[in-house]
This record gives structure tokens, sequence and C-alpha cells, in this order.
């Protein structure tokens, strides 16, 4: 057995002598500092990853601005935590029952549809029982 170890060196180490000038992947700038750096500022990250995730982003605020609408409505209509309303009401103020971001079932089987902490219960006739969640 050797005493000796030799040291192996490949072209792919990561210690290069030569010098490569790295651009703000945003704004395309020169960057100084860190060698994984990529954006030369803050706004520039910000700038880069909003516009990345822009159609997302869109997606989810929309989605998020319908359960919003649907949250006052149930909130103004609700003004003592428990309430009764009408199909008609809840659609001419704009409600979309099709958004909700819970479903709670009883044990007797009745479904609780919530946004949020405002909640309705399908009745007879088209009624709503109305419910806020403590």
């Amino acid at each position: 057995m050797s005493k000796y170890i030799i040291p192996y060196f490949s072209n792919s180490s990561p210690i290069k002598n030569e010098t490569m000038e790295r651009a703000c992947l945003e704004c395309g700038a020169v960057l100084v500092g860190r060698s994984d750096k990529k954006f030369c500022d803050d706004g520039c990250r910000n700038n880069h990853n909003n516009r990345i995730n822009r159609a997302n982003t869109k997606t989810i605020r929309n989605t998020n601005n319908s359960l919003m609408r649907n949250w006052r409505i149930l909130n103004s209509l609700n003004p003592k935590q428990k309430s009764k309303t009408s199909r008609s009401k809840l659609q001419e103020l704009g409600f979309n029952f099709n958004l909700y971001t819970r479903i709670y079932t009883t044990k007797a089987g009745r479904v609780y549809y919530f946004v949020y902490d405002q909640g309705y219960l399908p009745l007879e006739n088209d009624y709503f029982a109305l419910v806020k969640r403590q």
C-alpha cells in the first residue's frame, strides 16, 4: 500500500482562475458579490418573480376576490350571527354558490358550506340558514 495520496482534479472543478462577468437576470446589470448571486437588488428579484408568476397570480387573485365578495355578502346579511335569507337575495347581490372554503357535515347529516367563518345551510323552498362559526 502506498503512503502517498495523489489528489485528483477534474476539468469540472469549481475552482477556476478565470473571471466571468455575471448579469442580473432582470435588468442585465453587472453583478458584484457572491458567486451564486442572480439579481442586483431586491427590486429586480421581486420584479423577476412577479413576472414569472403573473399567470398563476391572476387566477389566484380572481378566486380570492370572489371568495371575499361571497364573505362580504354573507357578513352583511348575517349581522346577528344567525339569520335566514333566500336564494334570490343572495343571487341578486352576486353570490357565487360554487365558491366556498370548507364544507362541514353535522352528525345529523346536514351540510354547511363555509366561506371563511361565514356559513350557510340550504333549507327548503330555496332558503338558507346563515351562521357564523365561533
